[in-house]
């Protein structure tokens, strides 16, 4: 496939082949930074070439340019996502749509495709939970630090607590998975409750999308959620199709 999708996230960079008859390819990744992208440093292969790329960032503007001139040196053209107020059936609820994060709006686009009513959760190096109803509105949402993101805050302000390691347990009897229990559990419970209040608001259960690549370490305590982890860049097809002239 000559087509590629690029998502250029605060800790990964994530990309697929792409075309309109058979959809996303195998989802590849690298590690943060123009430097690794420029030596090759995949763990699937080289950063492709091709004919088209589409991506969406939300990394720093310096990176989000040195990986733009990447591609570009790579790909005849370069699309980048935008967050609009309304797109392949979704309607943002911000008023201005533009400080709605693209990761956020393409994950969206992704839940409207997948059907039904739902809170989306996206767990990188931020928590970011949104709703979006059947008919493609917008409700809103929140953004949190995610459990990766504490611990390493925690580290920071306190050395002797370590950044990783330990394991979920409800009352936890060391101190590793006391970190783990508590920042896990913190975000668990973020979701949870916004589960709760998202049935309240719309007097009907609403699904629950987790992607993100802090999502699989949650998975175990919300049973309930139906795993997405190519969300993005499944929204980032659909703006394609909508907004680039696919």
């Amino acid at each position: 496939m000559s087509d590629w999708l690029f998502d250029l996230g605060n800790s990964r960079f994530k990309a697929a082949p792409w075309s309109l008859g058979a959809g996303i390819g195998e989802v590849l990744a690298w590690p943060h930074g123009a430097d690794a992208l420029a030596a090759g440093d995949a763990s699937h292969g080289p950063l492709p070439r091709g004919r088209r790329a589409w991506i969406a960032s939300v990394a720093a503007p310096a990176l989000t340019t040195q990986v733009l001139t990447l591609l570009r040196e790579r790909f005849e053209q370069v699309h980048v996502a935008r967050t609009l107020p309304e797109c392949a059936g979704v309607k943002v609820a911000y008023a201005d749509p533009a400080r709605l994060g693209v990761d956020r709006f393409l994950a969206l686009l992704g839940a409207r495709a997948a059907g039904g009513d739902a809170v989306v959760a996206g767990v990188g190096t931020a928590l970011t939970i949104d709703l979006i109803d059947a008919d493609g509105r917008h409700h809103g949402g929140r953004i949190a630090a995610s459990p990766t993101l504490m611990r390493q805050a925690l580290h920071q302000r306190a050395a002797q607590l370590p950044p990783a390691g330990g394991r979920y347990r409800e009352f936890a009897d060391d101190t590793e998975d006391a970190l783990a229990s508590g920042c896990d559990g913190a975000a668990v419970a973020l979701i949870e409750r916004s589960l709760r209040e998202a049935e309240a608001l719309l007097g009907r259960t609403p699904a629950l999308l987790l992607h993100g690549g802090g999502a699989p370490a949650l998975q175990p305590w919300l049973p309930q959620a139906r795993p997405h982890p190519a969300l993005v860049l499944e929204g980032l097809a659909l703006w394609a199709q909508a907004e680039g002239g696919v």
